[in-house]
């Protein structure tokens, strides 16, 4: 067992000797939030260790301001905001040292009844179906999540009091791999490294990127429910660390104009026996690999909406800007939505579409669901781009959630992958912020037109 993961003997121990004394019950939301509540370790061990324990299922039906919306049939008010099952997956139960004497612990979401029913759109459960999916080709999924963060000196508080406008980026300038950019804020991503270690993640390195207080921290790759585990549990904690050290940070995938936050996954297929399964006898991409990525390519367009979920999420495709904007694969080529990299046993898909908003779960298992569909109908794939693809005549991803959404809803291949609740679930969620989005005034509105218009 990795360090920092618990054991549920080990567990009790601590409890007994009263070094832990809160256990965190999580599930995670819409957003790849964690939601929850802190029981006290005692209760835990006593009752949710057997029992579960239950949350309001409006935590899988509210907005990103946690507003009650219309348009969900799992919850409303029709429907009286009934509870769900929140069922600790013990696989997940760790440390968490940014809070002394707490323990985390990452559940299932299931229905009251019929009891022990999964509930469809939650992430979690979404992601397990595709890898059931896998499974039954007898392959297994291995990811990496690569997460871009901004950083500031400014606290969470003052930063909503001037409305996130004109704060003090942690770094003035490009730091893109400066060991001296690093260097000026190191006591913060030491800590996040170290308490991240302590949670059971597996640390390979902290790195500098482009806009000023951009920062990457990055994980070892693990089975893809777990590396999307940790991508929740990693998020949540860099912005409390941050928050205790009177920083802040953020994920948003386009904060300003300069280069956003990206959030690269990578993704490998191994066959029952842990046997690479995407590079042949030679090294060079397998038959099987060459399928998965020609399943990705004819349905990321369809899919895009899991990959950019949020209004903001569209503003990083633009070009000469790390971002994709081509529907095109390349060995090694960062102007390409899919990269090939790696060598023979390493060898893995990129998929560089997300951003540092994507909910992992649902991006992974959309992954998976458009690599099957390559797989299952043996699709060819076309000749590798070479150049420079922003230039290039190919198709485009989709560059608005109001596309990327259209193109979910009437996607027989999502459907038939997720099923249609989970479809119409999502879907209903991209029209939430769409409305939104719509209603709202902007300060670029305001600064065009209040005296010159």
């Amino acid at each position: 067992m990795r360090s920092g993961m618990l054991a549920v003997a080990e567990l009790m121990q601590d409890v007994d000797a009263g070094t832990i004394d809160t256990v965190l019950v999580a599930m995670t939301d819409m957003q790849g939030r964690l939601q929850g509540k802190r029981c006290s370790a005692r209760y835990f061990v006593d009752e949710v260790l057997d029992h579960a324990t239950e949350a309001c299922n409006y935590l899988l039906a509210v907005d990103v301001e946690m507003t009650t919306v219309a348009g969900y049939e799992m919850s409303s008010w029709d429907t009286g905001y009934g509870d769900c099952v929140l069922r600790p997956d013990l696989a997940t139960l760790r440390r968490v040292p940014w809070w002394p004497g707490t323990a985390l612990v990452l559940c299932d979401v299931e229905q009251v009844s019929p009891a022990g029913t999964p509930v469809a759109p939650s992430p979690r459960q979404v992601l397990r179906g595709q890898l059931a999916r896998l499974a039954e080709h007898g392959l297994h999924a291995y990811v990496g999540t690569e997460l871009e963060f901004l950083l500031f000196d400014d606290t969470y508080e003052a930063a909503h009091r001037g409305g996130y406008r004109e704060l003090t980026p942690a770094n003035q300038y490009n730091v893109d791999y400066s060991m001296l950019g690093t260097g000026r804020v190191e006591p913060l991503l030491r800590r996040i490294r170290n308490d991240m270690s302590g949670a059971g993640l597996y640390v390979e390195s902290a790195k500098g990127e482009c806009s000023p207080g951009q920062h990457e921290i990055a994980f070892r790759y693990d089975e893809a429910l777990a590396t999307c585990d940790n991508h929740s549990v990693y998020k949540t904690g860099a912005k409390e660390i941050a928050a205790q050290e009177g920083r802040s940070l953020t994920f948003m995938a386009k904060y300003n104009e300069r280069e956003g936050n990206s959030c690269h996954i990578h993704l490998s297929l191994r066959d029952d026996s842990g046997r690479p399964v995407f590079a042949g006898d030679d090294g060079e991409a397998s038959q099987l690999m060459r399928y998965f990525t020609a399943g990705l390519l004819d349905c990321l367009p369809e899919l895009t909406y899991f990959f950019a979920p949020n209004i903001n999420s569209y503003k990083r495709f633009h070009a000469g800007s790390f971002a994709p904007t081509a529907l095109a694969w390349g060995r090694d080529n960062r102007t390409c939505a899919l990269r090939v990299v790696g060598h023979g046993p390493s060898l893995r898909l990129e998929n560089r579409v997300p951003g540092g908003d994507v909910n992992p779960y649902l991006a992974v298992a959309a992954f998976i669901a458009a690599g099957l569909h390559g797989i299952d109908r043996r699709l060819a794939l076309e000749p590798e781009f070479h150049g420079n693809a922003y230039e290039s005549d190919r198709p485009r991803v989709p560059t608005t959630l109001r596309e990327a959404a259209r193109l979910l809803g009437d996607s027989t291949m999502a459907k038939a992958a997720f099923g249609d609740d989970v479809v119409r679930h999502y879907r209903n969620a991209a029209q939430v912020e769409l409305d939104a989005f719509d209603a709202a005034v902007t300060d670029w509105e305001r600064v065009r037109g209040f005296e010159r218009l």
